[in-house]
């Protein structure tokens, strides 16, 4: 029998690395060495993950997230070499549903709640420049912009409250809306949203050409208000309020 080939011997470790439960290391690789290789890939694999998504980590257990990272090694193909993209990845593979998923009793808030924690390390990994400096008095009269560093978000689990001691088995009827932001001091900030402040961020973002108060009023039609000087001027409010914690400025 010829010797297998370099890529062979390759293909074959990789394929021992990912999945040693079914695949077996090369004939020519001694066992003992094969495994330490198969271990580091594992551990190494884990702490890079386990940093990003602790509260997970406490309802799963340390049994079903091992399963969960080997699930991941095995069956997922990575598009980035950037250790800090992976967490990314992982969130988009269990969202993704595999079937692989299937085997086990997964918390129906796993996917919402690893995006969640991604969050906050995504934020403060961001390139994004804050929004420049700008006047507060003319954003009912200028076109707005939402800053890349504040994020709203919607969720069907209340994600901001899962823990060990608190694992909803049903989402409540109401969805949950919270705005995640980088601040100056590159700490990231959760706050719950109002559905009317929620839905100005969004419309900010779907009609970038709207001055400031037509948002607002597009915002009253919307909300069954039009005409309401008490609307408006607590919208107006609401405006300058983000505008000061850099969540929105001037287009």
């Amino acid at each position: 029998m010829d010797k297998p080939s370099l890529f062979e011997q390759q293909t074959t470790l990789g394929r021992y690395l990912r999945d040693p439960d079914h695949c077996a290391p090369p004939g020519e690789m001694n066992a003992a060495r094969a495994q330490v290789y198969r271990d580091l890939i594992f551990a190494n694999l884990s702490t890079l993950l386990s940093g990003t998504f602790p509260v997970l980590i406490k309802i799963l257990g340390d049994e079903q997230w091992r399963a969960l990272v080997r699930i991941f090694l095995r069956d997922y193909r990575a598009r980035t070499p950037k250790f800090g993209e992976i967490a990314q990845e992982f969130v988009e593979f269990i969202a993704a549903q595999p079937p692989a998923l299937n085997e086990g009793a997964w918390p129906p808030f796993m996917v919402e709640l690893a995006h969640y924690e991604w969050v906050e390390m995504a934020l403060q990994q961001s390139d994004a420049e804050p929004l420049p400096a700008s006047d507060a008095g003319q954003l009912q009269d200028r076109p707005l912009q939402v800053s890349a560093l504040a994020w709203p978000l919607a969720y069907a689990w209340p994600v901001q409250w899962v823990g060990p001691d608190y694992q909803p088995e049903t989402p409540p009827a109401q969805p949950t809306l919270l705005l995640v932001r980088r601040a100056e001091d590159w700490s990231v900030k959760f706050s719950e949203l109002s559905p009317l402040a929620w839905r100005l961020l969004q419309r900010i973002e779907q009609f970038p050409e709207l001055e400031g108060r037509a948002q607002l009023e597009g915002l009253a039609l919307e909300a069954g208000a039009t005409g309401s000087a008490e609307f408006m001027a607590s919208g107006a409010a609401l405006l300058r309020q983000m505008h000061g914690e850099g969540v929105l400025g001037l287009a």
